[in-house]
């Protein structure tokens, strides 16, 4: 397992929402995908690293997400004025 780019760019702050919703969809599969290798081998030092690096690729994804477009879980909306987790369409409302 190779640690570094995997095509999986950092500098998500100019991505198209479907590109961004994508990365987040790539990242979070790596994720899942290594964990359940590392349920196996939890001593694997190569896989271990592989999932701290797709963790930040999901944590960079998750706050490129809200920051352009809102919260997308309940636990992330951080408005203290207003609550935003319903100011955005519900994906059966069209465009999301």
């Amino acid at each position: 397992m190779a640690v570094g780019n995997s095509g999986m760019e950092r500098n998500m702050g100019e991505w198209t929402k479907e590109a961004l919703r994508q990365r987040l969809c790539q990242a979070s599969f790596a994720m899942d995908d290594v964990l359940l290798y590392l349920d196996t081998h939890p001593e694997d030092q190569e896989a271990l690293s592989y999932y701290h690096y797709v963790v930040g690729l999901r944590d960079e994804a998750m706050d490129a997400w809200q920051r352009q477009y809102g919260p997308l879980m309940v636990d992330a909306v951080q408005s203290t004025d207003r609550w935003t987790w319903i100011a955005e369409k519900w994906p059966w409302e069209g465009e999301v």
